[in-house]
Formats: C-alpha cells, structure tokens, sequence
C-alpha cells in the first residue's frame, strides 16, 4: 500500500535525504516504495536539539535520514540515550524501548519514541 502525504502549500519534506517543497497548492504525494520520509514539522534543527531529550531525537533523525544503522551516528545516538536517562531517570522504560528500536533498525518508531519525550514545542518553532 503506497504511503500517502497530503502537503500544504509550500511545504518541505525530506525523502531519503532529498529535501523536496510543494508548490503554490495543497498536493497530494503517492509514495508506491518504501522510503524514509520526515516532515519537515518532524525535522529538528542541531541549535534547537539543547535538551537531552532532543539530543536524543536529533541522533535517532540523523540515522533515519541518512539510512545508517551503525558508525559514528550510532555512537551518537548511544551516547545521547545514554545522556537522556542520565537525565530522566523516570524514563527510564522509555529509553531502553528506544535503544531497541534502534537496535532493532526501526529507527521511525524511536524517532517517534524520542518525540513523546520532548517539551510540548512543536519542532519547527526553532
């Protein structure tokens, strides 16, 4: 089943790296193969990532965008988890859900994950 993205006008998406912008109207994205797509409302910028738990999310977003599961990013990413329950002790679940998920490869679900973690804000007021 393709993935379906319906856009506002002038908005920017990410799709295996290619940062992509709608036009001048609402469209409609048919996707009919699996690829890595980020909103850019999803997209967290490295100046705004100064909580632990959006140093997290920008690790977990940097590996799914770029399609790596291991390297320097999963050391970041390691790093990051690490700091986050160094901070949040109560998240403790939350975080090893996480590094699972990263484990795993299934680095959109803990991307998700990280965001429940995240202040209120939504991203893309940075």
């Amino acid at each position: 089943m393709p993935l379906k993205l319906s856009l506002k006008p002038g908005e920017t998406f990410v799709v295996n790296g290619a940062v992509v912008r709608n036009g001048d109207r609402r469209g409609v994205l048919l996707l009919e193969t699996q690829a890595r797509v980020l909103r850019e409302k999803d997209i967290l910028c490295p100046s705004d990532a100064a909580t632990p738990a959006g140093r997290a999310y920008f690790a977990v977003m940097q590996m799914y965008l770029l399609g790596e599961v291991d390297g320097p990013l999963y050391t970041q990413t390691a790093d990051a988890l690490a700091g986050l329950l160094a901070e949040m002790p109560d998240a403790h679940d939350d975080v090893l859900q996480i590094s699972a998920d990263v484990v795993a490869g299934d680095l959109y679900r803990a991307l998700s994950r990280c965001r429940k973690l995240m202040p209120t804000a939504p991203l893309e007021d940075g």
